[in-house]
Parts: C-alpha cells; sequence; structure tokens
C-alpha cells in the first residue's frame, strides 16, 4: 500500500529518515532531514516521497527525484531512498513499494527509474535484481558535492 506524502506526514517521516540514515551511517541530522524532505512534501516539482503501509502508521518511505534523461528520451528518475522498519523486513513490502512506484511513474511517462546501491551489498543488490533493476555494465554512478 502506498500513499503520496503531503506536509502532515513530516512528523511520520522525520524518524524513518533518522533511523535509515543511521542504518546507513549518514551522519544527518534532524535539521538537514526536515531540509531536505520538507520541500517534497509540500510539492515542488523535483520529487516526491510515498509511505509504505497505513497513513497513520508507515512501516516505510519511498524517495524519489526526478530529472530530464536525452539517453532515455525523456523523463527519468532516481529512487533515492527506500525504508522499511527492521521489524516487518523480509514481508514482501519493499518488494510491493517497488512495483508499485514503477508502475505508476511508468504511467506518468517516466522513462527510466534509476538507483545506486554499494557495491559490496550483494544483499540489497539481489532485492533490486529481483525487482527488475539492472547493472549497466561500464557505468560507475559518481557524484560531486557542491
Amino acid at each position: 500500500m502506498l500513499q503520496l506524502a503531503g506536509p502532515e506526514d513530516l512528523q511520520k517521516i522525520l524518524p524513518m529518515v533518522a533511523a535509515f540514515h543511521a542504518e546507513m551511517g549518514y551522519g544527518t541530522d534532524e535539521a538537514h532531514h526536515e531540509q531536505a524532505i520538507a520541500p517534497l512534501l509540500e510539492g515542488v516539482p523535483h520529487g516526491a516521497i510515498w509511505l509504505i503501509g497505513p497513513r497513520m502508521a508507515p512501516v516505510g518511505y519511498v524517495v524519489v527525484s526526478f530529472g530530464w534523461s536525452v539517453e532515455y528520451g525523456g523523463l527519468d528518475a532516481i529512487l533515492d531512498e527506500i525504508y522499511v522498519r527492521p521489524k516487518v523486513r523480509g514481508r514482501g513490502m519493499g518488494s510491493e513499494a517497488l512495483a508499485g512506484i514503477a508502475k505508476g511513474l511508468r504511467e506518468g511517462g517516466v522513462r527510466a527509474l534509476h538507483l545506486e546501491v554499494a557495491g559490496d551489498d550483494a544483499k540489497t543488490q539481489e532485492f533490486y535484481a529481483r525487482a527488475h533493476f539492472a547493472k549497466r555494465d561500464g557505468y560507475l554512478f559518481m557524484s560531486r558535492e557542491l
């Protein structure tokens, strides 16, 4: 069950973002989290957040940001974050969320959905492979902080 999140969901999402960032070792704080997600909840065109599970007590979230790709012929998206609470992992909710996001984005005209995963994280790579994501031979996702 996926539901587009709005400003009223901020306090439900912040603890999950904090948990995910801690789990990943990002070293971010609550001010960073709020600054990063509030515009998405308010409807900026650059991305969106969906809640996984019931709106009143979500078990996770998905963040997608949007861009444009000449290679893919139009709108593309990056799966920026997906998080499911540890106590409910392994029940298929993450897989269902990815399938729902992919379907909705495709119907909305998005041509490709990209993601980044650690090269040494075989378990997560297998999870994404089951969701039909594939490595691109000869490509490496690179970043530059500005």
